[in-house]
């Protein structure tokens, strides 16, 4: 588990050093390194159970412990494909962005008319 825990602090401390940093293509790299951490975090904050499928069997009342909690790998899943979009987004911006200015740099970005 602290290898895990030393993996996500990793891993948002690049996206936070990305996202401050003055191209705008390393601010997209950095958001997408932001959501890997957090479906990380989701992940080692339900718990990591290995070979126990969250399933009651027949003629139990409950779970046995311990199993697999469902809950963070759904939260999970719906959060790949939001972050699937929003990449997908941002990437057609930055392109737009880019052939508009020429430049990537955050700075040079000055104006609205295109």
């Amino acid at each position: 588990m602290i290898p895990l825990a030393i993996v996500v602090g990793g891993l948002y401390a690049a996206a936070l050093y990305l996202i401050g940093r003055r191209s705008i293509v390393k601010l997209v790299i950095g958001l997408a390194l932001l959501g890997h951490a957090s479906n990380l975090l989701i992940f080692s904050a339900g718990g990591v159970t290995r070979g126990r499928p969250p399933l009651i069997r027949p003629g139990d009342e409950a779970l046995i412990a311990p199993y697999a909690d469902p809950l963070p790998q759904a939260l999970i899943l719906t959060a790949i494909v939001i972050s699937f979009g929003v990449l997908a987004f941002a990437l057609v911006l930055v392109h737009r962005a880019y052939t508009a200015v020429g430049s990537d740099d955050v700075d040079a970005i000055r104006t609205t008319d295109a």
